[in-house]
């Protein structure tokens, strides 16, 4: 391991001796000092929150704006924390399952899982609780420093998943996995290369979402849940949901399957709507003017 990300191997491992209470505390401060700055971040969390929320008035704005870039600060510590503590000390934060049962019952049919998980509450917490659950491949493009990978395989530990390059020969990896009753993750919300993916409505405005998805149900009949690890109040740990995927999601017509895949993610946000990763630019598109021009 190079000698640079062994140091931030041990700042980890010093951030995870931390109480999360006092990780959340530093990710909120460092919320809102990013919000006083009008950070980068700040005004993409803004633009979003007005296409997500057009009815609310400059007051109730600026608060839930509040709120998410603190929630975004605290998802940027906690996730240093959870690497920093070993996998099943993390999954001790776990306080409840929501839905459960449809995962158990989801493996025993045999015919392959789907774990739709937005970028939203702790997602390596559910990394976690997911692979000591059943063994999984996750789709993910490839940090842009190699020696990042080496980092992620220690610092995720026994309990990492299996990662999946977002390629062809990731991506037949994936097929074989589910046609041999396994469990695959893949980030529902993450934008597609230009001509990868088709426009479908997310909070009332089209966002090009990801066809890859939709595809591998349709062909496979794997079953899709979605799931996320929600943040309780004050660092009381965390409460893991997994929630059935919205009629059509495995429709042929890619049109009607990107629209419920995305009325899935809609439903994991209305849970925890402050803890989405609101500073992302969903809507932006090649063809197509940004709303994020300062």
């Amino acid at each position: 391991m190079r000698f640079d990300i062994y140091l931030l191997y041990l700042v980890l491992r010093l951030l995870g001796k931390l109480p999360l209470r006092t990780l959340h505390a530093l990710g909120a401060a460092i919320g809102r000092f990013s919000l006083w700055r009008h950070s980068r971040a700040a005004h993409n969390t803004a633009v979003n929150l007005r296409i997500a929320r057009p009815g609310l008035d400059q007051a109730a704005h600026a608060a839930l704006l509040c709120e998410a870039m603190m929630e975004g600060g605290k998802s940027a510590i906690e996730i240093a924390g959870i690497w920093g503590r070993d996998a099943e000390r993390a999954l001790g934060l776990v306080r409840e399952v929501r839905g459960e049962a449809l995962f158990d019952a989801a493996l025993a049919a045999g015919k392959g899982v789907i774990i739709a998980a937005p970028h939203l509450g702790c997602w390596e917490l559910l990394n976690y609780w997911l692979c000591r659950k059943t063994p999984m491949a996750i789709l993910y493009r490839p940090p842009r420093i190699a020696a990042v990978e080496e980092l992620l395989r220690k610092v995720r530990g026994a309990l990492a998943p299996e990662q999946v390059r977002a390629e062809g020969a990731g991506v037949r990896t994936l097929y074989k996995r589910l046609a041999a009753g396994g469990t695959v993750g893949i980030l529902p919300d993450q934008k597609p290369r230009a001509g990868e993916g088709e426009f479908a409505p997310f909070f009332g405005r089209d966002a090009l979402t990801m066809v890859l998805l939709p595809r591998l149900a349709a062909r496979t009949g794997a079953t899709v849940l979605f799931a996320f690890a929600e943040r309780l109040p004050r660092g009381a740990g965390y409460r893991v949901h997994l929630l059935p995927a919205p009629e059509g999601l495995a429709d042929a017509d890619l049109a009607v399957a990107c629209r419920a895949l995305n009325r899935g993610v809609e439903n994991c946000v209305e849970i925890a709507f402050a803890q989405y990763q609101w500073h992302y630019k969903r809507y932006t598109a090649h063809d197509r003017p940004s709303p994020y021009k300062r």
